[in-house]
This record gives structure tokens, sequence and C-alpha cells, in this order.
């Protein structure tokens, strides 16, 4: 039986209703693919915990846990792992995104969303958001 990994990824949206995507390192899991930042919940962490210090580890950015809201989650298995991935909106937050891991990041509209590889379990909130993305 294949382990379960427990995921936090962010839907962070920023003024001009673009989201955040970071690309995954070549050697990692799904690797050269972009997708919403996050990562693994530790064993003493909640989820707004763990998302709180992935996006600080990872694009510098501090968000609001309040401000925060699922938004969709995920189970996926892929042939070599399973994951759970819980997706939150983040609509509040300071600073300014970088790749702190030397990953490139992009913010993307909803023309260009589509146009990104993203791995399946990401994909399925990509679609939804396309869905639900304002359009004025």
């Amino acid at each position: 039986m294949l382990k379960r990994v427990e995921v936090v990824a962010a839907i962070v949206v920023d003024s001009q209703q673009r989201l955040l995507m970071a690309q995954r390192a070549d050697w990692q899991h799904q690797g050269g693919k972009w997708e919403f930042p996050g990562g693994k919940i530790e064993a003493s962490e909640t989820h707004l915990q763990a998302l709180t210090r992935e996006l600080e580890e990872e694009v510098d950015l501090h968000l609001e846990p309040n401000s925060c809201e699922l938004f969709k989650a995920v189970h996926h298995d892929y042939a070599d792992k399973q994951v759970s991935l819980y997706f939150y909106l983040v609509k509040k937050f300071s600073g300014i995104a970088k790749g702190m891991e030397g990953q490139p990041i992009l913010w993307v509209d909803s023309k260009t969303l589509p146009q990104l590889t993203i791995p399946d379990a990401n994909q399925i909130i990509a679609d939804a958001l396309l869905v639900a993305w304002p359009t004025n």
C-alpha cells in the first residue's frame, strides 16, 4: 500500500485577480510542472500553520490565516504515491513573492493559466478556478 502524503497548497490571488504559480524543480516528483505553492503538513501542524510556514519558506509571502478559506480538497493517486491536497484561497497577504528555493514563479491570469503544464492533482483546481474566474 502506498503512503498517503498530506499537503496544503495556496491559491494566492492578487489585487489584479491573478494567481501565483511556482515551477517544480526538475528532480522533484512531477518536475518542471507549474503548481500552486505549498507543501507537506508536519505532524504537529494544523493546515493553516502549514500553509503559513510553506508560503514563507517557498515564496516569502506572509498570509493572514483568518482570511484563508478551504477551496477544495483533492485526493489523487499517482503511480508512485498517493496525495491528499487541501487547497486554500488566500486573498490577504503581505510581501513580494519570490522563489526562495530558486524556483521560477509566475503571476498568471485566466488566459495564461490554461497554457501551463500542471500536475494532475492541481489541474482539477485550475479547471474549477477557470470556471469561477471573475470576468470584470
